[in-house]
């Protein structure tokens, strides 16, 4: 990654985007030694133009954003850094510098898949999600109908509450299937994406 820290007297600006979510929660600043600070820490940090220094997010509040990745534009000017918030961002209180409610709740899907691949890449012990992957396809499969059937029982014959736990049940029992496959849950978006008519 080459970054042009020249083009703009030592700074290159930097938009952090909540990696669960999407949404932008602040912009900031950053020079060569913020940068680097960045990489190795592993938490956003900062050149702050009005303190004249290095400053970590949330170095006194706590409230850091600890980085999932770094991506520059195609000016080599601009750094998009995807992160985790510990906390409210915006020194107001608020989720985001811009006003914004920081969730998304569709967007957990994306962190669920995340988890779900990381609990077949690790394998530990005692995980619900490990004994799925550990039966094989077959029985990932299995769960999956099942759960189908008991959320089609709920929908016509239980509750509100029943039919919402048992399509989550589905939901996740075909996350796990998906992730055996070395499929994710936005394969099954692109896909309906391409059949929608708008």
């Amino acid at each position: 990654m080459k970054i042009d820290f020249n083009k703009a007297g030592g700074l290159v600006p930097v938009i952090v985007q909540d990696d669960k979510t999407n949404k932008v929660l602040m912009l900031g600043y950053m020079n060569e030694e913020a940068y680097n600070e960045t990489r190795k820490t592993g938490k956003v940090t900062f050149f702050s133009r009005s303190k004249g220094r290095l400053w970590m997010k949330g170095e006194t509040s706590g409230n850091t954003l600890q980085v999932t990745g770094i991506l520059i534009d195609c000016d080599n000017d601009t750094l998009l850094i995807k992160a985790n918030p510990a906390g409210a961002v915006c020194h107001t209180g608020a989720d985001t510098c811009f006003g914004e409610k920081n969730g998304e709740d569709v967007m957990f899907f994306k962190y669920l898949q995340n988890f779900v691949e990381q609990r077949l890449q690790e394998m530990p012990e005692g995980s619900y999600t490990t004994t799925l992957f550990t039966k094989g396809v077959n029985r990932m499969a299995q769960k999956v109908g099942e759960e189908a059937v008991e959320t089609v029982i709920e929908a016509t014959n239980g509750t509100e509450e029943g039919f919402i736990y048992e399509a989550s049940d589905l939901i996740y029992h075909l996350i796990v299937l998906l992730a055996s496959k070395g499929l994710r849950i936005e394969d099954l978006a692109r896909e309906l994406m391409k059949r929608h008519k708008g």
